[in-house]
């Protein structure tokens, strides 16, 4: 660990005295994390990062009233989460919500260790100059993506375009349709620029898949999808580039 990063500032978030205690304990035995405070709610939790600065959140999933899953969907600007439940079932939620990992009871120090390692290391790349310099490559080859409750692998190549249809999108491969629970621009994000482009705010292609043009309207697999007038020039440019 670099010795110039400060202690990482944890919230540990629990209905279960218990489970606090041996969180509270992991972290006092960690050098460089400091316990800053404990909840037995997360509508407590709220209101604590509200009012302190919070680099790490230890949070248990199942707690009545508000879930912890409930708790970060009410965060706009999340600190780094570690998840800790009973129940593995929860990995799915874990995944949608970027959490930095996930940690299944009963807590042994070790997988405590593991995961507060990872927090070090996700804020030592972040506050590093150097690091900033240096370009992550996007996967360009898949992703996954959340079909009811289960992660499907997609495969880039093989996406057709991305349809918006209302809260959801359609990603229609050349072997299914996938009803996601997404925005478009969410889309954008994960879908690597490189190979996909926005031709109409309700639509997305790949552009290896594209057929024809014509009559601003773009042709793949007999389907004819509009070029928005907002998305003509940059759509050519990409094409003529590609």
């Amino acid at each position: 660990m670099a010795e110039t990063t400060a202690p990482l500032r944890c919230l540990v978030v629990d209905d279960d005295p218990l489970a606090i205690q041996i969180v509270e304990n992991c972290v006092s035995n960690t050098p460089f994390l400091q316990h800053v405070a404990s909840c037995e709610s997360a509508i407590a939790a709220a209101e604590v990062l509200r009012q302190h600065p919070i680099d790490l959140l230890f949070l248990d999933v199942e707690m009545p009233l508000m879930s912890g899953l409930d708790l970060l969907r009410t965060l706009q600007n999340p600190p780094l989460v570690v998840l800790i439940t009973s129940n593995k079932g929860y990995a799915v939620e874990a995944f949608e919500h970027d959490v930095l990992d996930y940690i299944v009871k009963p807590i042994s120090y070790a997988r405590f260790l593991k995961a507060a390692q990872k927090a070090m290391e996700a804020v030592e790349a972040r506050n590093n100059p150097a690091a900033d310099a240096i370009e992550v490559p996007q996967n360009t080859e898949f992703t996954f993506v959340k079909v009811d409750s289960r992660l499907v692998k997609v495969l880039f190549d093989d996406v057709r375009y991305v349809e918006a249809l209302g809260d959801y999108v359609h990603i229609v491969t050349s072997q299914s349709k996938l009803i996601v629970y997404s925005t478009m621009r969410a889309v954008e994000e994960k879908f690597p620029s490189s190979l996909f482009v926005r031709v109409h705010r309700s639509f997305i292609v790949n552009l290896k898949r594209v057929q024809t043009i014509e009559d601003n309207t773009v042709i793949i697999d007999n389907k004819h999808i509009p070029i928005g007038q907002t998305y003509l020039r940059e759509v050519f440019q990409r094409l003529n580039k590609f």
